[in-house]
């Protein structure tokens, strides 16, 4: 599983991946950094970072397209199904290089609070709260496009499609505002927006942390359950 960490994570330093995928999260963060924090003159850093886990949905179907999907596009999958690695520490490996990327990203915001602890007052707990919130809804978002370039037979498919299902995900959250009863309630139960507002609010929630957790495992699990198919698939 290291093996496959350390490939991963150099290929995404050996090609512009990991290079656009920092430059834009933080030119988008930026620019939220400017309208929330200081053009209103706030310390309110909770409600920055809720601006900023919109990102994720933009941002992780880059990181992830290419795990899987450019495999199966060069045929190299092969290599993996014959791997003495088993599938389960290959899928570990490339998920756990996506997000070693995406926690270097999170930590370079770090200059945002140092701007915003200078010139006002930031409450370490709560911050830490928001960001604990911000990275495990980054993971949830990298394992559900990784299952999703698990299944694709290209790159490109795989972050479109990608893009599609962040998508909806934002739009189920919005919708579970406006549809009443239990309907609305199921939506609000299965968003990670929704999940993601204790920590927005400063607190830790118990409930919040174990959803993401596991939306994180059973992505990853589905991924490798698609990956046995295929490889099923081709020897049979």
């Amino acid at each position: 599983m290291t093996a496959v960490w350390r490939k991963e994570l150099r290929s995404y330093f050996c090609t512009p991946v990991g290079y656009v995928c920092a430059g834009v999260f933080l030119a988008l963060a930026s620019m939220f950094f400017y309208v929330r924090i200081l053009q209103q003159h706030s310390s309110d850093y909770l409600s920055f970072i809720l601006r900023m886990s919109y990102i994720w949905m933009l941002l992780c179907p880059v990181l992830t397209m290419r795990l899987f999907a450019e495999e199966r596009q060069k045929r190299t999958d092969q290599l993996l199904f014959t791997s003495p690695v088993s599938l389960t520490r290959i899928t570990l490996g490339k998920y756990l290089a996506a997000v070693t990327v995406l926690l270097g990203i999170v930590l370079l915001t770090g200059i945002y609070a140092a701007v915003v602890a200078v010139y006002g007052r930031i409450f370490a707990g709560e911050m830490l709260a928001g960001y604990l919130g911000f990275i495990l809804q980054g993971c949830a978002f990298a394992a559900v496009d990784l299952m999703i370039s698990a299944m694709a037979k290209t790159p490109i498919i795989a972050a479109v499609v990608s893009f599609g299902v962040n998508f909806v995900l934002y739009v189920m959250d919005e919708l579970a505002y406006y549809v009443p009863g239990w309907a609305g309630d199921i939506l609000s139960f299965l968003s990670l927006y929704s999940r993601n507002e204790p920590f927005i609010m400063g607190q830790l929630s118990p409930a919040a942390i174990v959803y993401d957790l596991a939306v994180i495992t059973g992505c990853l699990f589905a991924a490798i359950h698609i990956l046995d198919a295929r490889r099923w698939r081709k020897g049979a």
